[in-house]
């Protein structure tokens, strides 16, 4: 009996010693984040940061933009060719008034929603921030 317990203890310490190798070994690929970050906005446009791999998928840089407490965006744009080859890269975004949406305003409070997705649409990465139009 103690000697079965002593095999199944040291399968066990072997199964979760290689579970553990192959996640660190994958380490690499997780760690090289993509990321995204937004830098100002006016009426008319969006200032963006971003990187992102080669592999990541991204097939475009989508953002929204209107009130904090409406439910649908007033303004949004996209950029359908972003460059991602691991740098940091700067983005400007034209926003594109949606269809029977408030105007923005100089000064106005707004939430600015920017996120690099795949090409369904998919969010790979994004942020949301509240600040004022310039």
């Amino acid at each position: 009996m103690t000697n079965r317990i002593r095999q199944r203890s040291a399968c066990t310490a072997f199964a979760l010693a290689a579970l553990g190798a192959g996640l660190i070994s994958t380490a690499p690929a997780a760690l090289a984040a993509n990321s995204i970050e937004i830098k100002g906005a006016d009426t008319t446009v969006v200032g963006v940061l971003y990187s992102c791999d080669a592999g990541a998928g991204v097939a475009g840089l989508k953002v929204l933009v209107g009130d904090p407490n409406a439910d649908r965006p007033s303004a949004q744009g996209t950029l359908t060719a972003p460059t991602c080859d691991g740098s940091s890269q700067q983005a400007t975004v034209t926003l594109t008034a949606a269809p029977g949406a408030v105007a923005l305003a100089s000064g106005q409070s707004v939430q600015v929603r920017a996120a690099l997705v795949d090409k369904s649409d998919t969010v790979i990465t994004g942020t949301a921030a509240v600040l004022p139009l310039d």
